[in-house]
This record gives structure tokens, C-alpha cells and sequence, in this order.
């Protein structure tokens, strides 16, 4: 009988319960004779040890003596330490699973801070400042009840364990003490943030319940006009890991959409705070990103905060507009995707975003008065085609939409050939305006369906982007004009007839301009515009008033050309629009010229006339730049940019 017991423990004997290990598996235990291990714990390579503290911490020290020498005899003598801080993190998991399995005081015990193994630190126990829970100490009042639960779990597979017990060395000197994990940061309040995560966070806050309805109007007015998402795949990411999608993205997103939102949806707009904040917010999430993590979401939060409303920073637009061009490049996204072996979508992501950013580097280009940062020899991305920008289950209105970004793709083109004729420093002698003309109008001749009635009839303006498609072709026709102009006053054989000619070329387009402006329904005015578009009629109302004081001298005499007429008829067209439906396309436009079309009037009443006021009026319009405006320096105090 001696022998036998000798050589295998007995099955379900009470004075040799079988080992912890197996007690967790619910796995018969059975022992050979002089034996470190049971069978079990040989089979999974576990560390075995019994409920007797005696030959618990025997067995643990023993293991942890073999697996220290053989883990030492396998590294060089160079590792030693990094052989030494692996060597402690393993004994240290290990004692700490041994700790959360001792069910009682009367079955367990541990000792820290033994020779033989690495000790835990003073403030140890899993309360390291890096994770999410920290370890609190439960009252004598419920340690009873709570050792039941925690001896109970320890023999329940994959139970949770969301308590510690640490035994005293001498069973009989102390009772037990348990811990409890518990939260150790305030509710809501991230482990390391961003300072754009930091940023979106106070912006998602100020917009909450609202933020599913601001995503839907994006998608609705602007992705469809200027695609730089994808949004099926943006909207499965903001479902399901909104923490992958970068701050600066979704701070410019939810910026963007203020002057949308504020004026078509007046619920938001009673609990939304004011649009500047944001929009600064938005700014310092942008620049923090663009610091330290630039990337492809980085060039799509400069579309938006560069294509944002209202416009009241050039200088820093520029800036941003440099780096999301410099970061493209670095990315390659100036070169043509479709034979590289990536996915489908990938390529069309990328060549999105970069007709979004050529179309806004050129308007930007002649809004502003400074060189475009694109140059067509460097690039060789293709013309978007309806198959790159719409699904094969695609709406027929979704199809007309896409169309509409595809002639303002082939117009941004034809901008571009008369931008580098504009910012040339090269005197060319030989150089003629049909080479603008004949893209123009070749241009105009290419177009069918929806965007030739848009451009050439203007009708379905209620299109998503209509409406700006044709601002844009209408100030293209007077841009012309204006180069025309120039080069017919550098000649010195042209009259003075042939030169008021093509002023009158200009007077009509200013024309087509300010009667499309008049017929803008609220449907057109609360939807897609390019920021750059506001400058249109800050130009075009500078070239009126400069026509009317070339052909008239006199106060009076000035406020009844017709020239000055059609300005003052583009100031209260602006005023109403601004007053009526918040349109902030104007502003640009009131802020430069409604003082000065004001002064005008007042002068011309009788006995009310001031030479002193024409004398101010000739110094700033009787000059011959005709793409850049004199802006006034009030307008850009403001530094934020947007």
C-alpha cells in the first residue's frame, strides 16, 4: 500500500487535492513517483502546483530555477540586459497568475520579494499608469462574501476575474487581503490623446445630437460636387472603428458643413455654437496633424478647411494648399494609378483627390493672385470618366452630378492654360489671345447633355454643383475679356474705338453674371459653392467701376453710367441675398465695394459734391492689373484661415 502511494497519488483523495492547474482545466490529476509535475501540466507545458503553500512555492521556485538557467544558457553574454527585463516580466506574469488563482487563506499563500524570483514593485499588482484599471482594496465587511465568489472562479474555465487575492506568508499571522479592479481614469477621458483627437472631441461635443445629420448633408451637397471620400467605406469606418479616422479630417468635415447647415437646417443651427469657434478648433486640429502625422487624410482635411466658408485668410490657405500639393507628390498622387497592382477603389481614391486638389490649386490660383503650385508636365493622371467617380448601381441623378464634376475638371484645365500666361514674368511679343480663346471655346463645343444646357443655356441649376459650374464659366468669359483688354491697351496701334469694344465684351459678361445672381433661388444658394467663387464679383464689380471712371469724369455724370449702375445693382443683389438667405459668397465683395459704391451715390446728389472722393476713387481703380484686385486690409485681420 506504501509503495503504491509512493508511485501515483490516489484519484480524489481529500488529504492530495489535485493541482490548481487542473482544478481551472476540470482535468483528472494524476502524479508519478518523484515527479516535479503531474501528467497533465507535462502535457501543456503549465507550471503545476497544489493548494499546500509548502509545495506550492517549492514547485514554483524549482520551475522558475530551471526555466531562468535554460532561458540564460540560450543568449550571449552581450543581451544580458535585455535578458535580464524578459527574464523579470515572465516570473512576474507567472507569479501573478498564481496569485489570481489562490482561492483561500486555507489553501494558499505567496511570498514577494524571495531571492529566487524577480520581486513585483512596491506599487505593483497590474497598477502600472499606462492601463485603464487600478487595484482598490475590499472592506473587511464583504471579504467573506467576495473569497466565495473568487474560490468558486478559480475552477470555472475563461471565468472573469475581476478580483486578487494576496495570502500572508504565515497562515496563521494575517488574513488575507482582496482586491478589486476598478476604473482608475474619469469616465471619458482617453489614456494619451492626440491634440487633434483633443480638438475634435470639444467640437463633437458642441455639435452633439447632431453629427449623423451633418455627416448625411456632406454626402448630400458637397462629396457629390467635390468627391474626396468614398462613402460607403467612410461611413462603414465611422460605424465601426471611428477612432481609425484621423481628427483633422473629421474636425475640417464637421467645420466645413457650419455655413451649410447653419443656413438650410434652423434646428442645428439654434444649438450650434458660433461657426468661428469651430473653424479654430478645426485649424489647430489641422495643424497639429499635419505636424506630426502627414499623410493621405491629411491632404483631404486641407481640401476641406481650403474649400470651407467664408473665406478670411489668403496667406494661410496658400500655405496649406503648398503643403497639401508637397505631400501629394510625396505620395504620388500625381502620377496615374491604374496599372499598379492595388485595389479598385484605392485608385480611384487617389486620383479623387487629386482632381479635387488641382481644381482647387487653380481657382485658388486666380482668386488669391499668385502662381498655381501644380504643373500639368508633372503630373499623368487621366480625366475623371463616370466610371471613376459612380458605382454600376448608380442613379441617374447621381450620373448628371458626376458630369457636372467632369466639366469642371475640363474648365479648371482651360484655366490653367491662361494662369500661365497670367503669372508668365517672360515678355512674349508674339503671343496672341486665341490661344485662351480657342481652349474655351473648344471647351463649350465638347459638351453634351447636362453640363452644355448648364453652361451654355443656364437651366438645371437645381443639379447639385450647377450653379457653380456656371459661375465658373461665367467668370472664365470675363477673365478672357480682361486679358483681352490688356493686351489691346499694350498695342499701340489699336484706337481708342476697338479698345472700348472689348470693354463692352466685358460689360456684358459682367452682365450675364449679376442676372444669374439675381434668378439664385434659395435651393441654389444653400448649395455647393467653391470658396474661390466668392472673388468673382469682388473682380467683377471692381471692373465695372473702373469702365464707368474711364469713360466719365464727373460725380454725376459717374453715378449714371451704366457701367456704375450695374455695380450698384451687384452691391444690393449681394445685400439682399446676404440678408434674406445668409449667403456669404457676397461678403468678399460687400466688405471691398459697398462703402465706395455708397460714397458715389452721395456725391452725385446735388450741392453734395466732393473732388477729394474722386480723387480717392481714380487712385484705386485707375490702375491696370487686371487679375488682382486692391484688397482692403480690414477685410484680412482675421488670422484664422478657412
Amino acid at each position: 500500500m506504501d509503495d503504491h502511494a509512493a508511485e501515483e497519488r490516489p484519484y480524489r483523495s481529500h488529504l492530495r487535492p489535485a493541482c490548481l492547474p487542473c482544478r481551472r482545466r476540470k482535468s483528472r490529476c494524476q502524479t508519478e513517483a518523484n515527479a516535479s509535475a503531474c501528467l497533465m501540466c507535462k502535457l501543456h507545458g503549465s507550471d503545476c502546483y497544489f493548494p499546500d503553500s509548502t509545495q506550492s512555492n517549492s514547485t514554483q521556485r524549482s520551475t522558475r530555477r530551471r526555466q531562468s538557467n535554460r532561458q540564460r544558457s540560450r543568449n550571449t553574454s552581450g543581451a544580458a540586459a535585455g535578458q535580464s527585463s524578459i527574464t523579470a516580466t515572465g516570473s512576474n506574469q507567472r507569479s501573478k497568475r498564481a496569485v489570481d488563482s489562490l482561492p483561500s487563506q486555507e489553501t494558499s499563500s505567496v511570498q514577494y520579494g524571495n531571492s529566487d524570483h524577480v520581486a513585483e514593485e512596491p506599487l505593483g499588482l497590474g497598477a502600472a499608469d499606462d492601463e485603464n484599471l487600478n487595484l482598490h482594496i475590499v472592506g473587511p465587511a464583504t471579504t467573506d462574501d467576495s473569497r466565495v465568489l473568487t474560490h468558486y472562479l478559480a475552477g470555472v474555465s475563461d471565468a472573469p476575474r475581476s478580483s486578487r487575492m494576496v495570502a500572508p506568508v504565515s497562515s496563521g499571522r494575517t488574513r488575507p487581503i482582496l482586491f478589486t479592479a476598478v476604473q482608475k481614469r474619469p469616465l471619458g477621458i482617453a489614456t494619451h490623446p492626440s491634440p487633434s483627437a483633443e480638438k475634435l472631441e470639444i467640437i463633437e461635443k458642441l455639435l452633439e445630437p447632431n453629427l449623423d445629420t451633418i455627416i448625411d448633408a456632406y454626402f448630400h451637397k458637397i462629396n457629390k460636387c467635390m468627391p474626396v471620400l468614398d462613402e460607403g467605406s467612410f461611413r462603414r469606418q465611422f460605424q465601426q472603428r471611428k477612432e481609425k479616422i484621423s481628427p483633422a479630417l473629421l474636425a475640417c468635415l464637421y467645420a466645413h458643413m457650419v455655413v451649410y447647415c447653419t443656413n438650410s437646417h434652423p434646428s442645428i443651427n439654434r444649438a450650434w455654437p458660433d461657426g468661428r469657434f469651430i473653424w479654430n478648433l478645426a485649424n489647430e486640429a489641422l495643424y497639429s496633424e499635419l505636424h506630426l502625422s502627414p499623410g493621405v487624410s491629411i491632404i483631404t482635411a486641407i481640401l476641406l478647411n481650403v474649400g470651407g466658408r467664408p473665406t478670411t485668410s489668403l496667406v494661410g490657405n496658400g500655405v496649406l494648399l503648398s503643403s497639401a500639393v508637397s505631400i501629394a507628390h510625396s505620395l504620388g498622387l500625381n502620377r496615374n494609378p491604374l496599372d499598379w497592382d492595388i485595389p479598385t477603389s484605392e485608385k480611384y481614391l487617389r486620383m479623387r483627390i487629386w482632381w479635387v486638389l488641382f481644381v482647387q490649386d487653380k481657382w485658388t490660383s486666380l482668386a488669391h493672385g499668385t502662381p498655381p503650385r501644380i504643373t500639368q508636365s508633372h503630373q499623368d493622371v487621366p480625366p475623371p470618366t463616370v466610371q471613376h467617380l459612380c458605382h454600376p448601381e448608380c442613379t441617374e441623378k447621381e450620373l448628371q452630378v458626376a458630369s457636372i464634376f467632369i466639366a469642371l475638371v475640363g474648365l479648371t484645365g482651360v484655366l490653367d492654360v491662361s494662369l500661365q500666361q497670367i503669372y508668365n514674368t517672360e515678355k512674349h511679343k508674339n503671343w496672341s489671345t486665341l490661344q485662351i480663346e480657342l481652349p474655351l471655346h473648344t471647351w463649350v463645343d465638347s459638351l453634351r447633355g447636362i453640363p452644355q444646357r448648364i453652361v451654355v443655356r443656364g437651366s438645371n441649376l437645381d443639379l447639385a454643383g450647377a450653379s457653380n459650374l456656371r459661375l465658373t464659366y461665367l467668370s472664365m468669359k470675363l477673365l478672357l475679356d480682361k486679358i483681352k483688354l490688356e493686351s489691346a491697351k499694350q498695342v499701340p496701334n489699336n484706337s481708342e474705338g476697338q479698345i472700348m469694344e472689348i470693354y463692352l465684351q466685358g460689360r456684358q459678361s459682367a452682365e450675364q453674371i449679376l442676372g444669374f445672381t439675381q434668378n439664385l433661388q434659395a435651393t441654389q444658394l444653400n448649395g455647393f459653392w467653391l470658396s474661390a467663387g466668392a472673388f468673382t464679383y469682388p473682380s467683377t464689380v471692381n471692373f465695372l467701376l473702373r469702365h464707368a471712371l474711364e469713360t466719365e469724369g464727373s460725380p454725376s455724370g459717374l453715378a449714371q453710367t451704366s457701367s456704375f449702375q450695374l455695380a450698384r445693382q451687384f452691391v444690393d443683389t449681394l445685400r439682399l441675398h446676404k440678408e434674406k438667405h445668409g449667403w456669404d459668397m457676397g461678403d468678399v465683395c460687400l466688405a471691398q465695394h459697398a462703402e465706395i459704391v455708397d460714397k458715389v451715390l452721395a456725391n452725385a446728389a446735388p450741392n453734395n459734391i466732393s473732388t477729394d472722393d474722386m480723387f480717392d476713387l481714380h487712385d484705386l481703380f485707375g490702375h491696370d492689373a487686371f487679375v488682382l484686385d486692391q484688397y482692403f486690409s480690414g477685410l484680412w485681420d482675421t488670422p484664422q484661415n478657412f
